[in-house]
């Protein structure tokens, strides 16, 4: 069974399968060109209105151009994705397929902190909306954050940044004075 699920940003639809489709984390292909460990999405990018490809635990959003109407995209995905899931074939490969090690960083207080709030605070609600935000760096108060799936390009994106997350951030983490997208 897929469900369709409207995320904050008119021009993506989180597709919502019964399956878990990642091992670990997201995988965000923004163009055709990176796709390579991902059949799936690169099968995806030969529907002329796929402009975003984004994988999620079990649903996979898809970011359309704006010359078509979800009407119209809607019953052409899901029956690729049944068709798909169906045929066995790959789903991702590479460094996609393998669960990864936790890397051993050697991080300040203040850094881990950031990244504990992300995990239990801001990337579970951001996932429910079709999309991830990850940590980039922190360096002068200044939290630098990569928006992927409906999150890039949405509308709310810089209400969300600003309004949600710095607010959190700025409240939790003393040492954080703003938020940006990277």
């Amino acid at each position: 069974m897929i469900y369709t699920e409207i995320t904050p940003n008119p021009a993506s639809l989180k597709f919502v399968v019964e399956r878990q489709l990642m091992a670990a984390g997201t995988a965000d292909f923004p163009t055709v060109d990176s796709t390579e460990d991902a059949p799936i999405a690169r099968k995806l990018f030969d529907f002329r209105f796929v402009e975003g490809v984004f994988i999620g635990q079990n649903f996979i959003t898809i970011t359309k151009g704006s010359d078509f109407k979800w009407e119209e995209v809607i019953p052409l995905v899901k029956d690729f994705l049944k068709a798909y899931f169906a045929s066995n074939q790959p789903l991702l490969t590479g460094k996609y397929a393998e669960v990864p090690e936790p890397e051993e960083v050697d991080e300040d207080d203040t850094t881990r902190r950031i990244k504990e709030l992300l995990e239990s605070h801001v990337r579970p609600a951001v996932a429910m909306d079709g999309g991830d935000i990850v940590y980039e760096d922190f360096v002068d108060g200044v939290l630098r954050l990569r928006l992927q799936g409906s999150c890039s390009g949405c509308p709310s994106s810089t209400l969300t940044l600003k309004q949600g997350i710095e607010t959190l951030m700025t409240r939790m983490v003393p040492a954080v004075k703003t938020v940006e997208a990277v």
